[in-house]
């Protein structure tokens, strides 16, 4: 039975089990079961082999935005309209077969907007060249979901299911949790909250069945066995990678937790009642690439979405340059400054160097770690 068998086992079993307090143990198991057979199913076949062909697409600017929803949803216009790139457009299906890239100019930042191929149901089990389509995403910084508003929401669902299959986690944050292995003593399972999703029984015999036993687990919040299944995988991924062993830092690995805005394009096919529930519901944009309706609102939404700053530098005794900033995403430091202006400047930058805000004429010195807020100004004085 190969695994693609396997998963559809699974989901089955867990599609007939009913939830509740007596099932929660075995659904456990069954979630990470799943889990496993899902990480295998992303690994190349082979490390030796042809290449194959596919679309790696250099990752440019100061951040990149993925476009993914199904064919015939107008991507590949919206690519167009928004950064005066080409790209193929037709009435049929499948015009867009390799990854798109173009670049978005605002507000001084230089935003990578990457159009990817259509996706199919079955993507994250290679599917219609899924497995590319789906890689590529995991490497932005924000993905937008391509939708038909004269469509269905079964559209948006399947979609959210084949990126969770692979590990894409929408709109969602990394939960808390903290591993550290041992060479003995047993699992020590500590937290700082009352676990009201999963229970101590389902997250020992997880831990049993990756073979985990002897660590320390710290949970500082109440999640859910799928959320504890997440890094745990994340955390063995990065650990077999490295060829290590646990850390007490906390890693994420084959997970993925990236911002998402729901794009629902064709709004001028549909009625005005329409238009306002989609506009109201949250994460979402309404758009029509036709008649070019809300196109800088999504822009701005996308700006928004990235949390990017804008950072001025300037010479000693000369004003900021206020028309060229440097953008960083947010939580950004001098150091970050440094590395992409010259990475020379990090080594030869002294413990305390000047900086000030655009809106305060008295400077303050600062070291490398400094975090930056939006429209600070830097100056930097090498030895």
């Amino acid at each position: 039975m190969g695994i693609v068998e396997k998963i559809k086992e699974i989901e089955e079993e867990m599609a007939r089990t009913q939830k509740n307090k007596a099932t929660e143990y075995h659904l456990g198991l069954l979630k990470a079961k799943l889990a496993r057979y899902r990480a295998q199913l992303l690994e190349p076949a082979s490390k030796s082999g042809p290449a194959g062909v596919g679309f790696d697409v250099q990752k440019s600017g100061d951040a990149r935005v993925a476009l993914i929803g199904f064919p015939s949803v107008g991507k590949s216009t919206l690519l167009s309209k928004c950064t005066h790139t080409a790209s193929e457009t037709a009435a049929y299906e499948f015009t867009t077969l390799t990854a798109i890239p173009g670049v978005i100019e605002y507000q001084g930042a230089r935003i990578q907007l990457l159009d990817l191929p259509g996706i199919v149901e079955g993507a994250s089990q290679g599917r219609g060249r899924g497995r590319q389509v789906v890689a590529t995403a995991k490497t932005a910084d924000l993905i937008l979901i391509m939708l038909d508003a004269t469509k269905s929401e079964e559209q948006r669902r399947l979609l959210e299911i084949e990126l969770d299959a692979v590990g894409i986690r929408l709109n969602k944050r990394k939960p808390d949790v903290v591993f550290k292995r041992r060479t003995t003593g047993g699992i020590t399972l500590n937290t700082t909250v009352k676990l009201t999703k999963t229970d101590e029984k389902t997250i020992r015999t997880i831990l049993a069945g990756y073979k985990l036993h002897n660590c320390d687990v710290m949970i500082r919040e109440d999640i859910t066995t799928d959320e504890f299944i997440d890094v745990l995988i994340g955390m063995i991924a990065i650990c077999a990678e490295a060829n290590r062993s646990f850390g007490s830092e906390t890693t994420t690995g084959t997970r993925k937790y990236i911002p998402c805005l729901y794009v629902y394009n064709k709004i001028d096919a549909i009625s005005l009642e329409l238009v306002d529930k989609l506009a109201r519901t949250e994460s979402t944009v309404v758009i029509s690439c036709e008649m070019d309706l809300n196109l800088d609102y999504l822009i701005e939404r996308i700006w928004e979405s990235l949390e990017l700053v804008k950072v001025y530098t300037k010479k000693r005794g000369a004003r900021p340059d206020l028309s060229d900033p440097v953008c960083l995403r947010k939580g950004a430091t001098i150091e970050d400054v440094c590395l992409g202006i010259h990475k020379s400047l990090v080594s030869n930058f002294p413990l305390d160097r000047g900086r000030s805000s655009k809106f305060s004429p008295h400077a303050q010195k600062v070291s490398l770690n400094h975090q930056l807020q939006d429209e600070d100004v830097v100056s930097i004085f090498t030895k």
